[in-house]
C-alpha cells in the first residue's frame, strides 16, 4: 500500500469547456485541490522537508517552525504529522477559518497575528515573518523559511514536467500568480530543462502590482500579492507581469464553479482570468496553462460564493 505522501502530485488537468471567450484558444486547468490536503502547497511542503532531512538540519525530535496564511501551514502540518515533527505557525486573523481550522487539525500550533486593516499588505507579512524567526531561534527549531527556501522551487518542478507530458509538450503560455514565487519558477524550469518555447506568465492583483510597477498595496487575495519581490523570483525567467482586479477573479471563481464544476479559491480565479486574457491575445489556435491552487471549500466563511 502506497504512503499518502505519495498522493502528492500527478493532479489532474482539463480543458475549460463554457467560460471562454469566443476567439480565446483552449485553456487548461490544473487541479491543484487533488493533493492531500486541497492544494498545490503540498508539494512545497513535502519538499522543504525532504531537503532538510537530507542536509542533516532537521532531525528527529525537531520542532519546525514556519509562517502562512494556510495552505502551506496545512501542507507543512500534514508532512510533519507524518513524519512526527511538530510544527509551530505563526499565520494572522485575516486569513479564512477553514484554513485556520484545518492547520490546528492537521496539528498545527497556532500564533495568530492580528492585522491592522483586516486586509493582506506588506506590513502583516512583515510581521508574521518577524515573530516566526523570533520563535526559530528557540532550541531544538528548524524554519522552512519558505521565501527564501529553493527546496520550494524543486518541489514546483514535477508540476511544470506533468504539465508537459499531459498536453504531450504543446503550451504556449502558462500562467500563475505570484505568492513565494515556486510555482511559477518550478514551472519555468522545467520548461527550461525540456527547451519548450512555451511563455512563463506572471500575476498579481492589480492593488498590488509589486512585480510589475513596484508599487506594494493591500488586497484579499490569500496566498499572493506579498507587498515585496520574493527572494526566490528570478525574473530572467519570466517573459511577462499582468494585473487582474480582485472582483474580477472573485466573480471568475463563481464562474468556475457554476458553469465548469470547479470549485476554487480566489488566486485560482485571478489565475484563469489571467489564463483568459493571454489567451485572447495569443488568439484561437493557442494553449494556455494555469493553475486552480486550491479548493473552494476554504473560503466559504468569507463569503467568495455569495450572491
Amino acid at each position: 500500500m502506497s504512503d499518502i505522501l505519495n498522493a502528492i502530485g500527478n493532479t489532474p488537468i482539463v480543458k475549460l469547456q463554457n467560460i471562454v471567450p469566443i476567439g480565446c484558444g483552449e485553456i487548461y486547468v490544473k487541479l491543484e485541490a487533488f493533493n492531500p490536503t486541497g492544494s498545490k502547497k503540498d508539494r512545497m511542503a513535502l519538499s522543504m522537508i525532504l531537503g532538510a532531512e537530507k542536509r542533516g538540519v532537521l532531525k528527529k525530535g525537531m520542532t519546525v517552525v514556519e509562517y502562512s496564511g494556510g495552505s502551506t501551514g496545512a501542507g507543512l502540518a500534514f508532512v510533519c504529522s507524518l513524519k512526527g515533527y511538530n510544527f509551530r505557525l505563526v499565520t494572522a486573523d485575516v486569513f479564512g477559518k477553514e484554513k485556520i481550522d484545518l492547520m490546528r487539525s492537521l496539528g498545527a500550533n497556532l500564533e495568530i497575528i492580528k492585522s491592522s486593516d483586516g486586509k493582506i499588505n506588506k506590513e502583516l507579512i512583515t510581521k508574521m515573518i518577524k515573530k516566526a524567526n523570533q520563535i526559530s531561534k528557540e532550541p531544538n527549531t528548524f524554519f522552512t523559511n519558505q521565501l527564501n527556501n529553493t527546496d520550494v522551487i524543486e518541489g514546483f518542478i514535477p508540476l511544470g514536467e506533468e504539465i508537459l507530458n499531459q498536453l504531450d509538450g504543446n503550451v504556449d503560455a502558462v500562467c500563475d500568480t505570484v505568492g513565494t514565487a515556486g510555482t511559477l519558477m518550478g514551472i519555468a524550469k522545467a520548461l527550461k530543462k525540456a527547451k519548450s518555447n512555451c511563455k512563463v506568465i506572471a500575476v498579481e492583483p492589480s492593488s498590488s502590482p509589486i512585480l510589475s510597477k513596484g508599487i506594494k498595496g493591500s488586497h484579499n487575495v490569500e496566498g499572493v500579492g506579498l507587498g515585496f519581490v520574493p527572494n526566490i523570483y528570478d525574473d530572467t525567467l519570466v517573459d511577462n507581469v499582468i494585473t487582474i482586479d480582485e472582483t474580477i477573479a472573485r466573480k471568475t471563481c463563481k464562474d468556475l464553479a457554476k458553469k465548469e464544476g470547479i470549485f476554487c479559491g480566489t488566486s485560482s480565479g485571478m489565475n484563469v482570468a489571467a489564463a483568459i486574457q493571454i489567451s485572447k491575445e495569443l488568439g484561437a489556435k493557442s494553449k494556455v496553462v494555469t493553475v486552480a491552487c486550491d479548493t473552494g471549500l476554504k473560503y466559504l466563511s468569507e463569503g467568495l460564493f455569495d450572491d
